[in-house]
């Protein structure tokens, strides 16, 4: 990925429900969006709901050919059924990233709250609110799409500094460069 200017960015914000994705191209500081949309999964078992995702994601894989992924990643809330199921529909967003050979990034919520709106407790409509004005949308996409395309600007808002350095083969450990 050395010198390459131009990045086409997949944002996942899964869900064993309603998957969102979001896609943007970042080139040299100016973020154009791409697409975006959510996978429903209202019904089924979880193998099925499991396919699903990885089925759906490999089609906007293939579509629109980003060069990484960012996945949202887990946090652990009240309930840890709840909790687990969501790490499996997370599993099922990566295995469609990493089927396709591409590199996973992960973030929290409060880091991509933080990079789009400015801090991390931020509510969902200043979310949509600001990955409207960031991307120049007509209208504030969904709640989930809106989550996943704030994943891909985080990213590569986040992918100038220590983002890069990844990216360029370094590790990077609390905050030294090795």
């Amino acid at each position: 990925m050395q010198g390459v200017t131009t990045r086409r960015i997949l944002g996942i914000d899964p869900g064993l429900r309603v998957t969102g994705f979001g896609m943007i191209v970042a080139d040299r500081g100016r973020l154009h969006y791409v697409t975006s949309g959510c996978i429903r999964n209202t019904s089924g078992e979880l193998p099925l709901r499991l396919a699903t995702i990885l089925r759906d994601l490999g089609s906007v894989i293939v579509a629109h050919h980003p060069t990484e992924v960012v996945v949202e990643k887990v946090f652990v809330n009240a309930n840890p059924q709840s909790t687990l199921m969501l790490g499996q529909a997370r599993g099922a967003a990566i295995s469609a990233a990493v089927l396709a050979e591409l590199p996973v990034i992960e973030y929290t919520a409060l880091q991509v709250k933080q990079a789009v709106v400015g801090h991390g407790k931020a509510a969902k409509e200043q979310v949509q609110e600001m990955v409207r004005r960031l991307l120049v949308l007509p209208a504030v996409p969904s709640t989930d799409a809106a989550d996943a395309l704030a994943c891909a600007i985080c990213h590569a808002h986040g992918g100038e500094g220590l983002g890069a350095l990844l990216r360029n083969g370094r590790r990077v450990r609390r905050g030294r460069v090795l």
